[in-house]
């Protein structure tokens, strides 16, 4: 009996222990998105290039702070929060300067994204150039698929080209290019479905460069990426001829096509195959199933296959949840969302951006204005912060259904995130504002726009210029013309950028 009572008690002993650990966890993460936040926004609250941030960064960030998992929370912010790309950069720098700090191929990666995707280029290859010499084990695979990536979206094939045989000769200079190499410049077409650019690269380049099943099913994903089946089952047999055998990933690609076109029957046929050739489906595999049983209305399979999870000894995550949420949205069935997302929490599975995007978008084809003000509320009260398309979406619900105040509580809730809202959501409330006589706001949110370093659109420019004239506010447009122009001055659009 007391050895009972001593195990007993040793138990709960361990239970507390172990409660109190999550509770401190808990607690280090709350301050550490905080500390993360805090930075974020005096980052993108600073008046740079008018005045240099390295001075403000060594006074508001102790050189302790600076450990690896922190640098990289903030820049994986600043990527979100999309701010201007010469500030992140600036921010690594400035880690850089610290004895304490050593740098990682996620940070050095996610500054490279922020600097490309602004199409910053030149600064880009700076960058590249200046890691080689100071952290040539920084410079990756997905370092030069974020580099390949960017150039054939806004550049030409030719360019593109140019940038691979750079990567080789000089910043991946006594790495011998391999497949591996190859299969980054390929996908760097495929995932801009620039797939006759794509083949061209394959024919010229695959007697130096041997295929591998990896080569062939990102071919494979760029003709599914094109939307045409036909393509897809071309470039399969072709595969085949070629003497590669097909794996998972070659039949969720499949799979995935036919789903997206509504070939729901196909999907499944080729499900069956791969079980009969002991070729194991994978959780992607039938979270793809679930959407496309979701496409065609069919919310029983959609049903059936998520349960198919469980029984398979598959573990559910946020994916197969989203996947069967999507499939909800389309039958209409309201409650069966809401208590969805109740389930979701209850497992501890956090609803993520495109957790809220599928529910927004079926609440406002569902609902109304009230249910979807209800979840806007309940996202906000989380802290949850959600992405540009998610963001653009909701403006314009809110703009478009005569609620331009939640409009302005969404911008403002995202400055004090220290996020710089896309300037497609700033065209949408500027308009909205306009629209109500509330041009003072108008000015205000773009005057934000300008002092974070981000440019803002011909479309507000013209439209505020309209109003202010109208309202003889001409200091007011001076003042905006001013800034304009000082932007870019110090930070012309990037090469190839439209200001529309």
């Amino acid at each position: 009996m007391m050895l009972l009572r001593s195990r007993s008690y040793k138990f709960y002993q361990l239970l507390h222990i172990n409660e109190n650990l999550n509770i401190a966890r808990l607690h280090s993460s709350v301050q550490r998105d905080s500390e993360v936040e805090r930075v974020v926004r005096i980052i993108n609250d600073h008046p740079f290039p008018d005045h240099p941030l390295h001075p403000t960064l060594h006074s508001n960030i102790p050189q302790a702070a600076l450990s690896t998992p922190f640098v990289e929370h903030v820049l994986g912010n600043l990527f979100a929060a999309h701010s201007n790309g010469l500030k992140a950069y600036e921010f690594f720098k400035y880690c850089l300067l610290s004895d304490s700090y050593f740098p990682s191929s996620d940070a050095f990666e996610k500054t490279l994204h922020i600097l490309t995707r602004m199409r910053y280029f030149d600064k880009a290859w700076e960058f590249m150039g200046k890691i080689k010499l100071s952290h040539p084990s920084l410079l990756t695979l997905k370092s030069m698929s974020i580099m390949l990536s960017r150039i054939a979206k806004f550049q030409s094939y030719e360019e593109t080209i140019k940038a691979f045989e750079k990567m080789e000769k000089d910043i991946f200079s006594g790495n011998t290019f391999s497949t591996n190499e190859f299969n980054v410049l390929l996908r760097a077409f495929c995932t801009q479905r620039q797939m006759k650019e794509a083949r061209s690269v394959f024919n010229k380049m695959h007697s130096r460069f041997p295929p591998n099943i990896k080569t062939m099913n990102i071919l494979l994903l760029g003709f599914k990426e094109s939307g045409d089946v036909t393509a897809v089952e071309l470039f399969y047999h072709e595969m085949i001829r070629r003497g590669f055998k097909p794996n998972n990933v070659t039949y969720n690609v499949r799979i995935d096509t036919y789903c997206k076109k509504g070939h729901f029957g196909d999907a499944l046929r080729l499900f069956e195959e791969m079980e009969r050739v002991h070729c194991s489906p994978t959780l992607e595999t039938i979270t793809t199933l679930i959407h496309g049983a979701g496409l065609v209305r069919n919310i029983t399979k959609a049903k059936q296959l998520f349960e198919d999870i469980i029984r398979r000894n598959l573990e559910l995550d946020i994916g197969a949840y989203n996947a069967l949420l999507s499939s909800l949205v389309r039958s209409k069935d309201v409650i069966s969302m809401t208590t969805l997302m109740d389930e979701m929490e209850k497992r501890n599975i956090k609803h993520d951006n495109v957790t809220y995007h599928t529910m927004f978008l079926g609440l406002m084809r569902l609902k109304g204005i009230s249910e979807v003000s209800m979840l806007y509320t309940k996202m906000v009260e989380k802290n949850f912060v959600p992405k540009t398309r998610t963001i653009v979406m909701l403006m314009k619900f809110f703009c478009e259904n005569g609620d331009v105040d939640l409009g302005v509580d969404l911008w403002n809730y995202l400055v004090k995130k220290g996020h710089c809202p896309h300037s497609h959501a700033l065209d949408i409330l500027v308009t909205g504002l306009c629209a109500r006589g509330r041009v003072e706001e108008a000015v205000d949110c773009s005057k934000q726009m300008l002092e974070r370093g981000r440019h803002v659109s011909q479309l507000v420019l013209k439209m505020l210029e309209r109003f202010l004239v109208q309202m003889g506010e001409l200091h007011k447009l001076e003042e905006l013309e001013c800034m304009t122009k000082k932007l870019k001055l110090f930070l012309p659009p990037p090469k190839g950028h439209v200001l529309t």
